[in-house]
């Protein structure tokens, strides 16, 4: 007797896509398309060819693969009742391997998504990202042409130097703002450091000597994950100047007020650039120095279901600071920010020109401008009557820190914009100080 065919699933009949990041690439001569996980949740790549999209973009969850195949094959076609047949099970197909690759929302999703969260808690950390980029400039610093050791240790040393001496070097190029009175906080730019080292050293120049804080909370953007909500996680963050781990004292206190609500998502940080990329400094700054580290939402983007599975911002900033009061101390902030993001890379028509460029800064600069004003709602309220035209990406991180730093005054440090040379995209960023009384 024949084996019956194994029957397909029902989220593959009706396939709902993960976020994929489409990237083209070549293979003997033909052009193909990669798809790409943005959340690396995972790490293996599909490739497929370019005439897959438009079938992929079907993949919503709402129809089924008869009815993306109807949509797909015109009603005029001859025979079209033997080509749909055909169509359907080419779609099918599409979606059983996106499911094998865990591009489909669904088990084969989870399964992965549960065996790398027992992975990062057996190590105890995430893993080395972003901030290893700091490494590899300082390298190509020195000429590209030095090889790591190869022992494992040593080669973690190596990295660290390099990792210190190149922070060193921005930090040494970095003007001294000269504030008077002390910094509680500052909002620095998460660009890639390529683009943004200058803003960052000039917002952390301003901490160099200062006292050294019991703990630095610092509020990320979540560019990539699936959570609406704040995010947050109890492992340690790997960097080249080694572990950096979470005040546990405010986590536990957080956890008793929230609940594992803030943890829900914490494969978000797996990808997540916004917070790493600012820990290097900080140990720098200040050795080894507790965090308390979380991806804000963006408070002008309404949660997907407000169901109170997932922590929202005043939530969060209510807890946080009721927190922060109960286990005393010096604590300082950190806003990791970005602000404008223009040009046909973000959805716009025209490539950026000087006039674009400075339309954006003027506008940049009068949205600052409310937030110099040191009131947290009153920005807020600015960014939703404006829609946030130009997409500042971390409106949300920024309203909280205002919130939480009780600052006498805030000040602009710095502003920048970094474009490519074609005017594709240009992303504009910005150092401010919060100023103790």
């Amino acid at each position: 007797m024949s084996q019956e065919a194994t029957p397909t699933p029902p989220h593959v009949l009706k396939p709902h896509a993960r976020p994929i990041q489409p990237m083209p690439v070549q293979k003997e001569g033909k052009q193909f398309v990669a798809l790409r996980d943005p959340s690396m949740l995972i790490q293996q790549t599909m490739v497929v060819q370019p005439q897959a999209l438009p079938v992929i973009q079907l993949f919503e969850g709402e129809l089924d693969t008869t009815a993306i195949a109807e949509r797909l094959v015109a009603a005029e076609t001859p025979d079209r009742d033997g080509v749909l047949k055909e169509a359907r099970t080419q779609v099918e197909a599409l979606a059983t391997q996106m499911d094998q690759f865990g591009l489909l929302w669904g088990p084969k999703y989870e399964e992965y998504e549960k065996k790398l969260s027992e992975t990062l808690h057996e190590r105890g950390s995430l893993p080395l990202q972003a901030s290893g980029s700091l490494v590899q400039l300082a390298a190509q610093a020195r000429g590209g042409e030095e090889k790591p050791p190869e022992d494992a240790d040593a080669q973690r040393e190596w990295a660290r130097e390099l990792a210190v001496g190149m922070l060193e070097t921005w930090m040494e190029q970095a003007e001294d703002p000269e504030f008077e009175t002390p910094v509680v906080g500052l909002v620095v730019p998460h660009l890639d450091y390529v683009r943004g080292a200058e803003v960052y050293a000039s917002g952390y120049r301003a901490w160099v000597g200062a006292t050294k804080p019991d703990r630095i909370v610092i509020l990320g953007t979540n560019h990539f994950g699936v959570g609406d909500g704040v995010v947050m996680t109890e492992l340690d963050h790997e960097t080249p100047l080694g572990r950096v781990s979470p005040d546990r004292d405010v986590l536990a206190k957080l956890k008793e007020k929230l609940g594992d609500r803030l943890f829900k998502d914490e494969l978000d940080l797996v990808p997540e650039h916004s917070i790493e990329l600012h820990l290097p400094f900080l140990t720098h700054l200040f050795g080894d120095i507790p965090v308390v580290a979380a991806l804000m939402p963006d408070p002008l983007v309404p949660m997907i279901s407000d169901d109170g599975k997932r922590v929202s911002t005043p939530e969060f900033v209510k807890a946080l600071g009721e927190t922060l009061d109960e286990v005393g101390g010096l604590t300082y902030f950190v806003s990791s920010a970005d602000l404008s993001h223009v040009g046909p890379q973000f959805g716009e028509p025209k490539p950026v020109d000087d006039d674009r460029r400075v339309e954006v800064e003027r506008h940049d600069r009068e949205h600052l401008g409310k937030f110099l004003e040191n009131d947290a709602a009153g920005f807020l309220e600015a960014m939703e009557w404006c829609k946030n035209q130009t997409r500042w990406c971390s409106v949300g991180n920024m309203y909280a820190v205002a919130s939480l730093a009780k600052a006498a005054d805030i000040e602009l440090i710095d502003y920048k914009q970094a474009s490519d040379e074609r005017g594709n995209h240009m992303v504009s960023v910005a150092s401010l100080a919060f100023l103790g009384g």
